[in-house]
């Protein structure tokens, strides 16, 4: 049975903050489910919550990523809000966020820390850098102005969730979902909400050089998919210029003297050449099958719709 809303909070060793969460969003939502997904806590992070009033299941694989997907699996409801367990992100904005979903006025809605007191609150000075950095490099190559690329305060549609194909394993997945949900048209509303540190004894999990260069990864491969032939058209362009750059002087030489004496220059010149054309071509045909692939992914959505 699909209940109306779902109250998402992955965790790992989170026993500092977990019924305090579990409670806050319990009292402002409250005929919402709550379920708490453990990914391999040893502090009694389950318990905590079970004790609070939580639905507890558990996720083995390890990763934020792997928690999400057996989430978006597993449960049914109209509304979902996805929130971190460590007490970051105030109760009191949920049910405004929640409202905008069940309303049908938006499919994802963003929570928008950085808009807000992130910046002041947030003692990791790398992590502000890489939010802004992530958010420049998203709105510029997906043409797009969001203010908050890797918030884990968000709610969702069914159709959303249902229809999100999640492949990130760890704290990547907000970027990958964000991404996809601008290809894909959905309609996102960011609201700025209430950011405060975690308390005292809190440890966050996201470390900020490897996990750092994961989003970073995931902006790459994910542009490759979405906008293949731009992405293709960049190292097309590049290696024209090299190839140009290379073979220019030759055939000015050859022009002057009608003779050719650097070849293994105009040979590997040329290879470079033909190696941007096929590039481009690629570009071209992938972005046929994305197109198509919209196509496909449109038709599902509208039959999913139809079918409720």
């Amino acid at each position: 049975m699909k209940s109306k809303i779902a109250v998402l909070i992955p965790c790992y060793n989170e026993s500092k903050t977990i019924e305090k969460v579990v409670k806050d969003y319990k009292h402002v939502l409250k005929d919402a489910d709550i379920y708490v997904y453990d990914n391999n806590s040893t502090d009694g992070t389950d318990e905590l919550a079970k004790k609070a009033g939580a639905i507890v299941k558990y996720e083995y694989r390890q990763g934020k990523g792997n928690v999400i997907r057996s989430m978006f699996r597993d449960i049914d409801a109209s509304c979902y809000l996805m929130v971190d367990g460590d007490d970051t992100y105030p109760a009191e904005d949920a049910k405004k966020m929640c409202d905008l979903i069940l309303e049908k006025k938006a499919d994802m809605v963003i929570g928008d820390r950085l808009s807000s007191t992130y910046f002041k609150e947030n003692k990791r000075p790398f992590h502000n850098f890489g939010n802004r950095i992530v958010r420049w490099l998203i709105n510029k190559l997906f043409k797009n102005n969001i203010k908050d690329i890797m918030t884990g305060y968000r709610a969702f549609s069914y159709e959303f969730v249902k229809t999100f194909p999640v492949l990130s394993k760890g704290f990547e997945i907000e970027t990958e979902m964000t991404i996809h949900a601008v290809d894909k048209n959905f309609n996102l509303v960011e609201m700025p909400v209430t950011y405060r540190d975690r308390p005292s004894g809190s440890v966050s999990k996201l470390n900020t050089y490897k996990d750092g260069v994961k989003v970073l990864k995931t902006i790459a491969t994910l542009f490759k998919e979405y906008r293949p032939a731009f992405f293709f058209n960049i190292i097309s362009a590049i290696l024209l210029i090299i190839s140009l750059f290379m073979v220019t002087p030759v055939f000015m030489e050859y022009f002057k003297t009608g003779l050719v004496p650097r070849f293994p220059t105009l040979i590997v010149g040329g290879v470079i050449l033909t190696v941007s054309l096929l590039l481009w071509i690629c570009g071209i045909i992938l972005q046929v099958i994305v197109k198509k692939h919209k196509q496909l992914y449109e038709l599902i959505l509208n039959q999913m719709v139809m079918k409720k």
